[in-house]
């Protein structure tokens, strides 16, 4: 189990560049989830996410000299939830159509997540050198939150911060 779930679900099987992979599949996941539940579902998915991710990763690695192998996705899953955060909590905060999942939106989400994921810039950084399971899950974390950032910023100037 925690190997599919580290993996999530054998997609960090898929060669080349498996963490974006990972990232573009947890799109349509989060939009499911989204359009099930709105922000609050993805909001408690991504913790569940972020917790079994940990689990899974101490489990994967324990005993290896690599702590961050590259099948290991599970982590771009949480970050990039993260970063489609504000997209869903504005969607679900204006009373859209639960169905409405803009382009825009979350293509600067997996954009903005992909680059702070593989630059890695200033606490990022640091959470990557933990060489743990908590910093495996920790450096997307951060660069989902970073994405995240950006994301609403982009929403405020390309819709007004009124909205209008």
């Amino acid at each position: 189990m925690s190997r599919l779930i580290a993996t999530a679900f054998g997609i960090g099987h898929l060669p080349y560049a498996p963490g974006t992979w990972g990232s573009a599949a947890a799109i349509p996941a989060a939009y499911l989830i989204h359009a099930l539940g709105g922000f609050p579902a993805l909001l408690i998915a991504t913790l569940a996410v972020v917790l079994a991710g940990w689990w899974a990763t101490a489990v994967a690695t324990k005993g290896h000299d690599d702590h961050d192998p590259s099948e290991i996705v599970i982590d771009e899953v949480a970050g990039q939830w993260i970063a489609l955060w504000p997209l869903s909590a504005g969607l679900w905060h204006a009373g859209a159509d639960p169905w409405v999942f803009p382009w825009p939106g979350w293509v600067g989400a997996f954009v903005l997540f992909r680059l702070f994921d593989i630059t890695k810039p200033g606490p990022i950084r640091w959470a990557d050198r933990l060489h743990t399971p908590l910093g495996v899950m920790l450096d997307d974390v951060l660069a989902g939150l970073a994405a995240a950032v950006g994301v609403a910023v982009l929403a405020v100037l390309a819709h007004g911060i009124a909205g209008v």
